[in-house]
């Protein structure tokens, strides 16, 4: 294909269209390859949640607990920090303001 003689415009055009067609194509060869995949699961007797190795993921590993709340905010309940990571903008602002984290401390 010569695309030397097309303009800008149109080049842009085509450009459009081959984006679109690459996507529907990665869409297909997906959707082909789901259908293949499956088939053999079932061909040999195997379920998908086997096939996926539904749970299998955390056999053996510690489960991560929650971490508790350590600071909340007196007059709003939903502002809350574990007092991990980098202190929240309302912790900041209550620390800025001449107030000790001890006082909001759960």
């Amino acid at each position: 294909m010569d695309l030397s003689g097309l303009s800008v415009a149109e080049l842009r055009v085509l450009q459009d269209k081959i984006q679109q067609s690459l996507k529907d194509r990665e869409q297909q060869e997906l959707t082909k390859a789901r259908e293949q995949i499956l088939a053999i699961a079932q061909s040999a007797g195997i379920s998908l949640q086997d096939l996926l190795g539904a749970g299998s993921r955390t056999k053996g590993l510690p489960v991560k607990a929650k971490v508790a709340v350590r600071y909340r905010h007196p007059s709003d309940s939903t502002l809350q920090w574990t007092g991990r990571g980098r202190q929240p903008k309302w912790v900041q602002e209550w620390v800025a303001s001449g107030q000790t984290l001890d006082a909001i401390r759960v």
